[in-house]
């Protein structure tokens, strides 16, 4: 006969294994509560099946597989996304990519904002479910990644973005504001693809060729004949892409007034710059 165990004993046993935060998002995501509930009822006996579903997801912990994927969510900025394995995980980098779009869209007046490459929808959702007025179209090669993008909009309840299936900027017509893009920049072959988190993401969505700058050049070179005059870009990319990047916006497509801007680790994340 099984012995009961409680809350604390199972985060416990688990802390041998994962971290300590990771032990409690497993727990919180097999027993369906809340970190709340998790602290306030920590003596509470666990039944045998949500006992057994603890262990199942914490197994796949072990074996590496992201937290995100386990538990099918992921927070970025202020909000929630259903995340799975077709597309990458939403990271802190990122949010400063949001943070430079939210500066430059006006809260007051209409706006259009095209997401390059959107996956989750993370930029296109948290952008359009701030600046209530923009106008949003998102844009992904996968029509997988576009169902968990829609799934999102649906369940932020944000009806601003529209999303359609393509390769950049294939399909799309008319001009914008701002275009937005976390492209693929690891360079094919990279070490760190076979480490961590990384080893279960998309592929596609993270490397490129040319020493990972083939997707950046591709953007940059397209990029002017989809701007309005004055319209911007800005770009996410790896920690020692930010000179190339500002070479390849004046050089291949004569931006102006470009910039590159650190993340919070203080690496230079994010390139940009204004057509003319």
């Amino acid at each position: 006969m099984q012995m009961p165990v409680t809350i604390v004993q199972l985060l416990n046993d688990a802390k041998y294994h994962v971290s300590d935060v990771d032990a409690r998002l497993l727990l919180q995501h097999a027993l369906q509560v809340s970190p709340v509930f998790l602290a306030a009822y920590s003596d509470e006996f666990v039944n045998a099946e949500k006992i057994t579903c603890f262990y199942s997801l914490l197994q796949r912990r072990i074996n590496g597989e992201p937290i995100a994927y386990i538990i099918g969510q992921r927070e970025f900025y202020d909000l929630t996304f259903h995340v799975t394995p077709a597309v990458l995980i939403p990271r802190p980098e990122t949010e400063t990519l949001v943070e430079l779009a939210l500066a430059s869209i006006p809260m007051d007046r209409s706006y259009t904002v095209l997401d390059l490459g959107t996956g989750s929808g993370a930029v296109a959702l948290t952008l359009a479910k701030h600046r209530p007025l923009a106008q949003v179209m998102a844009i992904d090669l996968s029509a997988e990644a576009l169902e968990v993008a829609q799934m999102n909009a649906t369940l932020l309840e944000v009806d601003n973005v529209h999303f359609t299936l393509g390769d950049w900027f294939q399909g799309i017509v008319g001009q914008y504001d701002l275009i937005v893009s976390n492209p693929p920049y690891v360079a094919i072959g990279d070490p760190h693809l076979d480490q961590g988190d990384l080893r279960f993401e998309p592929q596609i969505a993270l490397s490129a060729p040319e020493d990972g700058i083939a997707c950046i050049r591709t953007i940059i070179v397209q990029a002017p004949q989809f701007l309005c005059a004055g319209g911007q870009l800005l770009l996410e990319h790896g920690y020692n892409q930010a000179a190339q990047c500002r070479q390849l916006l004046a050089q291949e497509a004569s931006f102006i007034n470009i910039f590159s801007y650190p993340d919070l680790a203080g690496i230079l994340r994010i390139t940009g710059g204004q057509r003319i």
